[in-house]
This record gives structure tokens, sequence and C-alpha cells, in this order.
């Protein structure tokens, strides 16, 4: 391990990764992802954009008041009004980072910001050095570096580092570079900049081309210094460069890249639940790292070789990354300590409240299950954690007859504050359907269904079904999560969590 260059995390789940279509947060949600980054090991997280809206805002500030032992980093264009209003909700951080851009290719410059080169050079002096008044940690980013003309990157990156910049990010906004042109890139400053050693080389890709962790990495192996990068590589668009890919092929291949991140890796797999859980985002089954059958062997060559060796067709082992060495079966026997250790070790922080809440559901499902494996858990789990404590609807009963050549027949019975409500319709184009429609009659909210999807959360008959959808409501989207051994009640619940946060989001609170 001798020569290992010390490689800097640098998170953006919670500000490029939410500007995935439909993975918006609420304060909560963010600040349960903040915690689990740090937990992670994350060097810098960036928690936001905090000119763009109040409640962006808001949660900059709220992270930065929380959060400890990692860097946490707000965004700002080069203009006073950002730079000033980012300091205002970092300036409680522990430790913090102020991250300033703007744009340097042609194609910005004469399109999107129609200003000169001299123009663009002076407004990144005057960003940088406005923050550097604020904070001694400021990174600066040519938007859309690698589409930028050599000598002119040279020239902004140049005067950034002699404004104050201590790191210098060189995006790949487009998602348009190959390894070889990123790997040119990057030697290139080293090489024509004379004043690069003042500043950590970062890189930033987005995957249009499904080429943000080959970028990424043949960036590092030119020299530069930090990975920006994502939780399950979401993102804009086709998304960003993963965490858990990046991590572990460094890891992984160290006899290559000669680097280390600071990393947990243990809390990969935990950690990619919980973004998926949150922004409603599905990991496919086949992704790297973390999806359900990374570690899944089904050829017989395959299973014959890993009962020989496990090495003869795994570089990695799945404990490592998070996943559990066995799917530990618990019963209606099993107590409320033995259910907190395998939320523990699955990679989950729970309150008093919410284990209590989690215990309930769990002798239910008991009642309901013979045998409750991790699966079932984690789908348990992240619906409390996921859900809206304060329910302002609430599911009492149910009940559906359909069969086929007739409408279905539905019974919904629910619970608000002012007491119960019970409702039959003979309509919709079968039970989900009619379902959907008798529970828009009751809490007489009109919804647009934009995404409805049913997957099982384990295997086997008696499965649980976790159900999760989208819907519109007066020209914004919510979503929601519900589960259940019965896939109608699930997406019942499901729907009627997404309903609640619109009541949630109505009342202001």
């Amino acid at each position: 391990m001798t020569n290992q260059r010390q490689i800097t995390i640098f998170d953006t789940t919670l500000r490029d990764g939410e500007q995935s279509p439909g993975a918006s947060m609420n304060l909560k949600e963010k600040l349960d992802i903040a915690l689990a980054l740090s937990d992670l090991g994350v060097d810098v997280m960036e928690a936001g954009f905090p000119i763009a809206s109040q409640g962006d805002f808001e949660s900059v500030r709220e992270i930065a008041r929380v959060v400890r032992g990692t860097t946490v980093c707000g965004l700002a264009r080069c203009s006073e009004k950002d730079i000033d209003r980012a300091w205002e909700a970092l300036k409680g951080a522990e430790s913090s980072r102020i991250h300033v851009f703007l744009a340097t290719s042609a194609i910005h410059r004469e399109f999107k910001l129609k200003m000169t080169r001299e123009q663009i050079v002076q407004r990144a002096v005057d960003g940088v050095k406005r923050a550097v008044h604020y904070c001694d940690d400021v990174e600066f980013s040519p938007e859309d570096a690698v589409r930028t003309e050599q000598d002119f990157l040279c020239r902004v990156v140049e005067a950034a580092i002699d404004a104050g910049a201590t790191t210098v990010n060189i995006p790949d906004t487009v998602g348009y570079v190959t390894p070889a042109h990123m790997g040119q890139t990057i030697e290139m400053l080293k090489n024509r900049v004379p004043n690069i050693d003042r500043a950590v080389i970062s890189i930033h890709c987005h995957n249009d081309l499904g080429l943000a962790v080959a970028n990424s990495l043949a960036a590092v192996e030119a020299g530069a210094g930090q990975i920006e990068c994502t939780i399950n590589g979401i993102g804009e668009r086709a998304g960003n460069c993963s965490l858990e890919e990046v991590v572990m092929a460094m890891r992984t291949r160290n006899d290559f890249y000669q680097c280390r991140a600071g990393i947990d890796t243990r809390r990969l797999v935990p950690t990619s639940r919980l973004v998926s859980g949150i922004t409603g985002l599905q990991v496919q089954r086949n992704k790297a790292i973390v999806g359900r059958n990374a570690f899944a062997h089904e050829a017989g060559i395959h299973q014959d070789g890993m009962l020989k060796e496990r090495t003869t067709y795994e570089i990695m082992r799945p404990e490592d990354v998070g996943f559990a060495k066995t799917d530990l079966v618990l019963g209606k026997h099993s107590g409320r300590a033995a259910l907190a250790d395998r939320a523990k070790t699955l990679g989950f922080r729970l309150t008093g409240e919410q284990l209590h809440r989690v215990f309930g559901e769990f002798k239910q499902l008991a009642d309901k299950k013979k045998d409750i494996f991790d699966g079932d858990i984690v789908a348990l789990i992240e619906q409390q954690l996921h859900g809206i404590p304060d329910e302002h609807w609430k599911l009492v009963s149910y009940e559906i007859t359909s069969r086929t050549g007739d409408q279905p027949h539905v019974k919904v019975t629910l619970r608000n504050g002012s007491g119960e409500m019970t409702k039959e319709v003979r309509s919709g184009d079968g039970p989900i359907d009619a379902a959907f429609r008798v529970v828009e009659e009751i809490t007489q909210m009109k919804l647009v269904c934009r995404d409805y999807q049913v997957r099982s959360a384990t295997i086997g008959r008696d499965a649980q079904g976790e159900a999760s959808m989208e819907v519109e409501y007066e020209g914004r989207s919510y979503r929601g999560v519900g589960v259940s051994t019965d896939t109608i009640e699930a997406t019942v619940k499901a729907l009627l969590n997404a309903v609640n946060r619109i009541a949630v989001a109505k009342s202001g609170r």
C-alpha cells in the first residue's frame, strides 16, 4: 500500500441527483440521506443550490447545522447574490465549501451567456474572490469544460486558481467525452497551467454515453484528485458517475490505480437502498455492485466453480459492499431485539419510535407469513422511514369483487381527522383503477397517475408486494410507496402515501 494517493469523494446526490425527474425530496428525506452519506465516509457532500428556492436554502442550512465529519458544500453561479445566499446557508457548518460555476465552451458563450472570453474570465475571477471572502475552501467549475477550447480552458483555470480556488472541477456536462479524451485533458491541464499544483483537479462526468465511471477513472489515472459522483449514479438525464462503482473499481483494482478513498464500503448497499427508497428510482437488478443480481450465480458451471473457490467467479465479496452474508429468517416468535439487530445489520438508523412502529408491522406480517426475510424487513423499514409520520388519510379496510366480463365492485373505508369515510363504486378498468377512483372521490383530489410499479420484496408465493407510484396534483409530482402481501392493499397504501404528501405540502408543513 505504498505511494497510495488519497482520492476525495465529492457526493452530489442531494444536488445533481435530486435533479433526476421525479426525485425531489423533502427536508427530512434530505437529512436522512445526508447522515447516511456522512456515515458512508464521503469527504464532501453537495447539499444543494441555495439560491434555487427557499426549500433548497433551508435544506442546505439544516444539513450544514447537523452534519459533522464531512464538508458540506453549496452550489452557486458566479454572481454576488448566489454566493451570498450560499454562504448564508453554509455558515453554520463544521466544515464548508462554496462551489461556484460558469460556462466556458463556445456554444454556451454564444447561445446561453452571450459573453466574450474576457467577460467570462473576469466573471469567474470575481466569483471566486467573493467566495474566498467567506470561505477558505472554494471550488470552481468551468461548465462544459471538455468542449471548451484548450487554450481558453487553461486561461480560465489559471485565473480561478490565482483568485483563490482550491479545487478546479472539469465537468463533462453533457456526457460527451471518451476515456482517452478525458485523460488527455487532465494531462494537458497539468502540463500547461503553471499554478495547477495549488489546486486539486476534480472531475464531474455525466453518463449520456454510459461512460461516466470509465471517464472518471481515466481522469484519476491521469492525476485527478477528486471524483464527483452520486449514489446509484442518479442525476440529470442518464445520470452521473456512480459512487459505488467508481469506489469499488479503485478498491478492487488497487494494483492498477494505486489510489484509495475513505469510504466504508460495507455501507454501500444500505445507502443505495435508502436513496432508492426515498427517490423512488429503483436500482436495476443487474446494476454493478448494488443490484440484486450483482452476486447471484445461476449458471451451473459458475455455481460449481463458486463451491470450489469463490474467486473463480467473484472479484469482490458481497459482505464488503454491504450485502448480508446470510438471509436470516425471522418469524412470529422473534423479538424486538432480534429485529433491531437485523435492522442495524441491514444499515438502517431507527429511533425508538420508528422501531416501535416497524415492530408492530413486523408482528402483523408474521401472522401472514411463515418466514420473514431480509427483503421483507427492508420493505417494512423503508415504508416507515419514507412515509408521512402524521397521516391525514389512513386505510381502514377495503373490499373488491372482480370477475371476467364485469366491472369491479370496490368498497374502501378511510379514516381522517374527522372520522371514517366509506365509498362504494362499480366502475374502472379493473380493480386497481376502481380503487384509484374511490380514493380520489373520498379525498376530493383529482390525481393523474404518471408511474405505477409493483415488485416483489422477497421470494415465494407469500412474498410482500411493494407498490410505488408517482402522481401529479395541480402540476406537481408526488411519490407514494406501500407494502403488503396483498398487492391491491399495497397499491392503495402507496396512493394514500402520495395523498398524505400532498396534504402535508398544502398545509405548508
